[in-house]
């Protein structure tokens, strides 16, 4: 896969003079304060809206050209807050691939850690979620993404701060189940979490709309005065 993001036009130009190629199979993190541009590249390629100038690559095919069937199922999304439709958790699954068999979401519900808790409820897969899921936890809810993901089977994994809002128990599940979903694909993850970064290929750098810092973690920690380097020390210290 070449993947190639370039900034929409506006008069305030979100990335500036950016240009990104991503390996298939390629683990990326993109880290950096907010606003530096972390969300944006993962809306446009996304297609949440559409760049105004350049242009966004995959596999040699330019997105925009795309039908958004097309684009959605090469792409599985895991958002930072998992909204779940009012329906069973069976169905809440399910809905990454309306296609698939029973055997199908038990074996992505377990692959993802879901399976065990959702079990314990007396209508199991049967069980309600209420509206946006709530009834379950916010680690609960996420396993459910994770499920979708797997289920869905794409070649891209686009992660949007899966883990940032779990506590250490339920981050210590999820990373679990990421490791199930990181093989075998193309991942794009906006990360802080250092259990996330250590899993990653490679770390882009954001400052200012701009790649400042671009390697692997271990190369980018040894780098002196580095960004990431800095936010490292900061997260490890339990400032971030």
């Amino acid at each position: 896969m070449n993947t190639y993001l370039f900034p929409p036009s506006s008069d305030e130009k979100v990335l500036n003079d950016f240009t990104l190629h991503i390996k298939a199979g390629q683990k990326v993190g993109l880290v950096g304060k907010s606003g530096a541009g972390k969300s944006t590249i993962v809306k446009l390629l996304l297609r949440s809206y559409d760049t105004g100038q350049g242009k966004i690559e995959i596999d040699s095919q330019d997105i925009s050209s795309l039908k958004f069937n097309s684009l959605r199922n090469a792409i599985a999304f895991v958002p930072q807050d998992t909204s779940l439709f009012h329906r069973t958790l069976y169905e809440n699954i399910l809905y990454a691939r309306p296609s698939a068999k029973k055997d199908e979401v038990l074996v992505a519900s377990t692959r993802a850690h879901a399976h065990d808790f959702i079990e314990q409820y007396p209508n199991g897969y049967d069980t309600l979620v209420g509206e946006r899921g709530v009834k379950l936890s916010g680690g609960q809810r996420q396993r459910i993404a994770l499920a979708r993901a797997i289920l869905k089977n794409a070649p891209i994994l686009v992660l949007d701060e899966a883990t940032s809002a779990l506590d250490s128990e339920s981050e210590e599940i999820i990373q679990q189940g990421l490791q199930e979903l990181f093989h075998d694909r193309t991942v794009v993850a906006i990360a802080h979490r250092l259990s996330t970064l250590r899993a990653m290929d490679r770390i882009i750098v954001l400052e200012g709309g701009r790649i400042v810092e671009d390697g692997n973690p271990q190369d980018l920690l040894e780098k002196k005065d580095g960004l990431f380097k800095h936010m490292w020390e900061h997260q490890k210290k339990g400032f971030i």
